[in-house]
């Protein structure tokens, strides 16, 4: 029984992983939606159940170092930064006066505005010197 627990548990994070990978891959042709955070939970996923897949993520040539990066506690480049809050703010604007409800569109107004908190206080800026890969010397 326990077997069959993990090997379920092991499927599980596979799955999630995978979605994960999916909707970060359509993320990196549809604006707005956020690519790189679906790669780093895919990884975390992929790390709990397949390593290989794990390091295939870490090794993709564009998201395997902001990955590494954000495993190493580095934060978000300033120009990441910037482009993310801009991306909220274009978006939330959109949803806002595509909404027929102001309660709804507050509700998004507050949610944003959180996130620009968020990214701008709380995730650390990496260090220019930071921008090299992570792991590649």
């Amino acid at each position: 029984m326990h077997s069959l627990i993990e090997h379920v548990r092991r499927a599980a994070w596979i799955v999630l992983g995978l979605l994960s990978v999916t909707i970060g891959a359509i993320g990196i042709v549809v604006p707005g939606l956020p690519t790189t955070v679906f790669f780093i939970i895919a990884a975390a996923c992929f790390a709990r159940s397949h390593p290989r897949l794990e390091q295939w993520v870490l090794d993709l040539p564009r998201i395997g170092p902001a990955v590494r990066r954000y495993r190493a506690g580095l934060g978000m480049p300033l120009r990441s930064k910037y482009w993310a809050i801009g991306m909220i703010v274009v978006f939330t604007s959109i949803s806002i006066v595509v909404v027929a409800s102001v309660a709804f569109g507050l509700m998004i107004a507050i949610v944003a505005a959180v996130g620009v908190w968020y990214v701008a206080k709380r995730v650390p800026t990496t260090p220019p010197e930071a921008l090299e890969p992570v792991g590649s010397g």
